[in-house]
């Protein structure tokens, strides 16, 4: 079973990094891949070039066992739907189930994406909520309880995992270095090397 999780990553940070490895644990996901997107749909296009982004990714997951980095939406011209993501992962992967991951504010959205009903005959939802967190869900009917209905579906289940929410968000971990500030303890000491080598969103 597969788990991806995508963004722009801009920069990558532990509010990240946290919540995915506590989905890849609690489902025993054999692999969750990172996904750096190259145009994300719904917001402005990231200052840093994708090649500055996907460096950062590696060098956050760099040794993690069972967190990788999926580079395809890269290499992809045009917007990075998740729709085409996953047409292509399903190609190379078969039945193997795939689990998109996302926060309950974009599920909360789920039904405004582009093919959300395609999206879910492709893989599962698996929805990272704050510890006795909820919100709206557009299908009901489709919430499973138990893990191993992911395992023995391609796709087409939601299944909602509380995970460690961490208040860290790119924009202000971009904020603070325009303002020369450290946010050191905010994101990992490899991604902010690659920061301070390459001078990125600074003034």
């Amino acid at each position: 079973m597969i788990g991806i999780l995508g963004g722009t990553f801009d920069p990558i940070h532990h509010g990240h990094l946290r919540p995915a490895l506590d989905v890849q644990q609690a489902l025993g996901l054999d692999e969750l891949r990172l996904i750096p997107l190259r145009d994300p749909p719904h917001r402005r296009q990231p200052s840093t070039t994708p090649e500055q982004r996907l460096e950062m990714v590696q060098a956050a997951i760099s040794g993690v066992p069972g967190l990788g980095v999926d580079r395809r939406e890269l290499e992809r011209a045009g917007k990075s739907y998740s729709l085409l993501t996953l047409q292509s992962l399903r190609e190379e992967l078969g039945e193997t189930p795939i689990c998109l991951i996302l926060g309950q504010d974009a599920f909360n959205g789920f039904a405004q994406w582009h093919g959300p009903d395609e999206i879910l005959q492709l893989a599962h939802l698996v929805v990272m909520q704050r510890p006795g967190g909820s919100g709206q869900n557009p299908y009901p009917e489709r919430i499973t309880e138990d893990p191993d209905d992911l395992r023995s579906n391609p796709g087409g289940k939601i299944y909602l995992q509380p995970v460690t929410q961490l208040d860290i968000s790119s924009t202000g971990i971009r904020a603070m270095l325009q303002a020369g500030q450290s946010p050191s303890y905010l994101l990992p000491a490899a991604v902010l090397a690659i920061i301070d080598r390459d001078g990125l969103y600074r003034p």
